[in-house]
């Protein structure tokens, strides 16, 4: 098996408007990197984050956490006050990229089971949807989300551009799961043996951090762009 080289980026915990940037930034930069990237991060703060296309005075009503940032991705509201948190650029020279969507999204999710299954957590994933609130990301699921005995535990949302392809993912683990870390290491090794990755930490250079800073402050910190729908 040929390597498939990746980087990964473990940001420290950011407020709700950076870590949107921050991705969206990454996703820009696909063209330059050349290069996918896992990243994972956290939040400072409770927040939630609401789908692109969702309309802001029907998400308000959804939930009592605040702030609420708008995703560069689609999907539906997910609370951020106890998940962890990925996301993964795919440049458009990436096979990834040129997946259907129903197929990208299956293949995070199974990289995550296999990840699971390494720590010795059984999950599956949903073979079709069953929503009964729609617009809530973790009421419910949608067909390939990951599922722990039944009950949806990992769901993600995906914006593909000319660009690259941005997947932003959310788990949400019972108290009984391993921490957050080590998760994270399952993650790189299961796709070390699956995938034929090799890994190189990303250190954001100038051009990339600074973007993010822009984002963050002229878009994502904007109340008039993330109440814009």
């Amino acid at each position: 098996m040929s390597l498939d080289h990746w980087h990964v980026l473990h940001s420290p915990p950011g407020l709700p408007a950076w870590n949107m940037a921050l991705d969206e930034a990454l996703l820009e930069a696909m063209p330059r990197l050349n290069q996918p990237v896992l990243r994972f991060y956290s939040w400072l703060e409770p927040a939630a984050s609401f789908g692109y296309f969702q309309k802001f005075h029907d998400v308000e009503r959804l939930t009592p956490l605040r702030p609420l940032v708008r995703r560069p991705t689609g999907g539906g509201l997910v609370p951020h006050d106890y998940d962890w948190t990925y996301s993964v650029a795919i440049p458009p020279s990436h096979p990834w990229y040129s997946l259907p969507a129903t197929e990208s999204y299956q293949r995070a999710h199974d990289w995550l089971r296999l990840a699971f299954a390494c720590l010795g957590i059984l999950t599956e994933l949903a073979p079709t949807a069953l929503k009964s609130q729609p617009g809530q990301c973790f009421i419910g699921h949608e067909r390939s989300d990951l599922l722990w005995q039944g009950r949806k535990i990992a769901g993600a949302a995906q914006r593909r551009r000319r660009d690259g392809l941005l997947i932003q993912g959310s788990i949400q683990p019972p108290p009984s799961f391993p921490r957050r870390v080590v998760l994270e290491e399952a993650v790189r090794l299961s796709a070390e043996e699956r995938f034929g990755i090799s890994w190189t930490e990303l250190q954001p250079d100038p051009v990339l951090s600074d973007r993010a800073q822009l984002l963050a402050r002229q878009k994502y910190s904007d109340p008039a762009y993330n109440q814009n729908r």
